[in-house]
């Protein structure tokens, strides 16, 4: 579907009095993804995926030549969860005046923290494929996954202060059945290193326990680097949050873990939310 193709769904469904819902995705398809387009067919009228991998998201050595392209695979998925229509533009087409030239979206107060003092650009990158996104489509509702819990919060607050119309909805992440949160970028665990994944999420769980039976954050967040180390991992942040601001935590708000960690070559971010 062309830009002018998506325009022309777009106004049709308008005139139709039709709710518009995006999934925005980097493709390679997977249970996750299913789930925010299942979520959108629940709350919408029509879905339309976008497949992009977005190249001003990496950083200089990072994957995004080798990040896993399977468009075909993809369509099928997106048709069978429940999608009506898949834009999958070039970057020629995103970026017009090359993505070195793209005009930014900065989001200061959320992007330098956490993935983004590891990650600098990543969540400009983001933000602005993201708004480049929502003006083509112009959806009334737009599905992001829980697991990239900083950048559902980077998009919010994006779409607070630049007036944009559109409702931003998380979706709860999706677990395999020993709980490591899908991810496209999975796939690059050798076998040892997938049977060692599931215990960042294990000592995400264990250090929500400890904090609801009193425990400092300060000691929980020594305690989740020193666990994940002995797992094998290579800890980039364990820390708690404030859920709503990524602040440093209080005691009456809801507050979330956040942790990122390398297992080999992979990068694996994930989050426990514990309720005030």
């Amino acid at each position: 579907m062309s830009v002018e193709g998506v325009r022309q769904w777009r106004t049709d469904r308008a005139r139709a009095g039709k709710r518009v819902a995006l999934v925005p995705t980097m493709g390679n398809l997977h249970a996750g993804h299913e789930a925010l387009i299942a979520a959108a067919r629940g709350q919408a009228d029509t879905v339309l995926v976008s497949v992009f991998v977005n190249p001003t998201q990496f950083a200089p050595g990072e994957d995004y030549a080798g990040y896993p392209r399977t468009f075909e695979n993809d369509l099928a998925t997106a048709g069978s969860a429940g999608a009506d229509a898949v834009f999958a533009p070039t970057p020629e087409v995103m970026y017009p005046f090359g993505s070195g030239n793209a005009t930014q979206v900065d989001v200061p107060a959320l992007s330098g923290m956490l993935c983004g003092a590891s990650r600098p650009g990543h969540f400009r990158g983001v933000a602005g494929v993201v708004l480049r996104l929502f003006n083509l489509v112009n959806p009334d509702a737009a599905f992001f996954g829980e697991k990239d819990y900083q950048q559902l919060l980077v998009i919010r607050r994006m779409v607070r202060e630049l007036f944009v119309p559109v409702e931003i909805l998380g979706v709860q992440t999706v677990r395999e059945a020993d709980g490591l949160a899908m991810s496209s970028r999975n796939r690059y665990l050798t076998a040892a290193q997938r049977s060692q994944a599931p215990a960042l999420y294990q000592t995400l769980e264990r250090a929500a326990e400890a904090l609801g039976d009193g425990a400092a954050v300060a000691e929980v967040e020594r305690a989740g680097v020193s666990e994940l180390e002995k797992a094998g991992f290579r800890p980039e942040y364990f820390e708690v949050r404030d859920a709503q601001t990524l602040a440093a935590p209080t005691a009456n708000h809801d507050r979330i873990i956040l942790a990122a960690a390398r297992l080999g070559r992979t990068r694996l971010i994930d989050n426990v939310r514990i309720a005030g």
